[in-house]
């Protein structure tokens, strides 16, 4: 009896031992950037909200606030585990996926004519987003599968139909931004793996063609592939003011929210934009325009850097994963913040057509800060996992 306690006792000191291990190599500074991101969205919502809900100045900060907390436990978790077993779980994953994205068109909650999310007793959950990371780990296991015929024509198109299938349905909800990303997603993990440029070359005829049916073969035709809102929502930027009180007003708005900014900021107090309701979706899609307006050049500078770190950090960590497989996976999740990111900056400011798409533990929402942490800390245990290896192999690792 004494030696089966001893035995016990022996095992759980070595678990901790290890995991106090794999936590000390996790990434500092991808720790710090998201970190920093997380708390910049809460001061931000803090100010911008606290008029929003009548008698409720905190709903959105505490909300926030608990998917934060929630979010880095989640990542610490992750950090811990063994990415690499995740390969054998594909099958798996791509159903819950499908299945997931599926589910909305039966018990999604309907809002300004879209169906994207389930609502839950605490949050509303939306699987496009937990689709775009569970998309990253189950088309890196494919294309690893097939890395011996990446040359073939036949293991582009099988991967690139896995990633549309999921896509269309999202953009049948419809959700273009979120469609638009696994698209993104897709394309860098068969670039990371070593896909031949002729293939790119033949997907992007592909892709004019496609945008040349839906936007002017279909409906010349009376075929609507796209609603008339989100056709015009994505041609407003190009002149916003043609319509400035319908696709072009959000828009008008952000950019003058933005420049009303200047080099400082406007501060809470002065930021009419935000305050006074001027400027649409300021919590969601909008929330870099109110930083550019209560922070001015300083506040947007910071969070773009720690943007910068955190993309950084996770190019860093794809050349030193100890697989392909973790390459691959930090390469999709790579591509989904910078997508996401430049997307969302880029529509606040009028050079990329609004889309809907959230910035990354920017924006309010339960859903993206989760499944953004998530990803967090699969780069951590990539991260992790490289540097445990490299300790094995007795040798130094740049970090």
């Amino acid at each position: 009896m004494a030696a089966a306690q001893s035995a016990f006792g022996t095992a759980v000191k070595g678990f901790r031992e290890e995991s106090a291990a794999r936590i000390v190599r996790i990434d500092v500074l991808l720790l710090v950037a998201a970190i920093g991101l997380m708390a910049c969205s809460i001061y931000t919502l803090g100010t911008a909200t606290e008029d929003d809900i009548a008698g409720s100045p905190y709903y959105y900060v505490l909300r926030q606030s608990i998917y934060g907390g929630v979010g880095i436990a989640l990542m610490l978790f992750t950090a811990r585990f063994d990415y690499s077993r995740l390969r054998e779980l594909k099958l798996g994953l791509y159903g819950v996926t499908l299945a997931s994205i599926g589910l909305v068109f039966l018990l999604g909650a309907a809002a300004r004519g879209s169906r994207r999310w389930i609502e839950l007793p605490f949050f509303r959950f939306q699987p496009s987003e937990l689709g775009k990371l569970l998309l990253i780990l189950a088309l890196s296991a494919f294309v690893i599968d097939r890395i011996r015929r990446l040359q073939d024509r036949e293991t582009t198109s099988r991967v690139m139909l896995l990633a549309l299938i999921p896509a269309i349905m999202v953009v049948a909800q419809p959700d273009l931004g979120s469609g638009l990303v696994y698209l993104a997603i897709v394309i860098t993990i068969l670039f990371v793996a070593g896909t031949p440029w002729t293939h790119f070359a033949a997907l992007g005829g592909i892709a004019a063609a496609a945008v040349a049916v839906v936007l002017v073969a279909a409906p010349a035709v009376g075929v609507t592939v796209l609603k008339d809102y989100q056709v015009d929502r994505l041609t407003a930027f190009i002149n916003p003011s043609d319509n400035p009180q319908e696709e072009g007003y959000q828009l008008e708005q952000s950019i003058t929210a933005i420049g009303a900014g200047q080099k400082t900021g406007r501060g809470s107090e002065e930021a009419t934009q935000t305050r006074l309701d001027f400027l649409p979706e300021h919590h969601t899609d909008f929330v870099f325009a109110v930083v550019g307006e209560e922070f001015g050049f300083a506040g947007a500078a910071i969070v773009l850097s720690l943007f910068a770190l955190l993309i950084w950090r996770a190019l860093r960590i794809m050349t030193m994963s100890k697989n392909l497989y973790g390459s691959l996976i930090a390469g999709g999740i790579c591509a989904m913040l910078m997508f996401q990111v430049f997307v969302n900056v880029g529509m606040t400011i009028g050079i990329m057509p609004i889309t809907g798409v959230p910035l990354p533990l920017m924006s309010y929402g339960g859903s993206s800060v989760l499944v953004t942490f998530l990803a967090v800390g699969l780069l951590q245990s990539i991260h992790v996992q490289a540097r445990e290896t490299a300790a094995a192999k007795g040798r130094e690792m740049i970090i």
